[in-house]
């Protein structure tokens, strides 16, 4: 199984299906089933307006588990159009994630819960064997 390890709360949001794009500085090749892992370590969300803050208050988080499997559907370059059209069309992916040029935005779909279990994250997309 390939797993991507998210930051809370954006890994719950994913599984929640509130989050269908997750923004990264690099690119990746794979497309396929890919299960999203929740790390431990939260960032710091003081610069987000209370819109966000509001969103993910609403929600029960559980660090360090795979939470949900989905698509990689694609990959896209980041360019000042696509950012526009995000925002303009998916405004809330858009407030959920760090939209820049040159970043990629990652295409997640068929998303389904699962029961979570406890795993150690990593860096990249990683494998486990289960």
């Amino acid at each position: 199984m390939r797993i991507l390890t998210v930051r809370e709360p954006f890994a719950t949001l994913i599984c929640h299906k509130i989050k269908t794009i997750e923004t990264r500085s690099w690119r990746t090749n794979y497309r396929g089933e890919i299960y999203i892992h929740a790390g431990i370590k939260k960032p710091n969300y003081e610069h987000k307006g209370s819109a966000f803050k509001q969103i993910v208050s609403q929600y029960t988080y559980n660090p360090g588990s795979v939470l949900c499997k989905c698509n990689l559907a694609d990959c896209i370059e980041m360019t000042d159009e696509y950012i526009e059209k995000i925002r303009k069309e998916d405004n809330m992916n858009y407030l959920l994630g760090e939209y820049s040029v040159g970043r990629f935005a990652w295409i997640l779909d068929n998303i389904e819960p699962i029961k979570p279990f406890a795993v150690k994250g990593k860096l990249g997309i990683w494998h486990l064997d289960k």
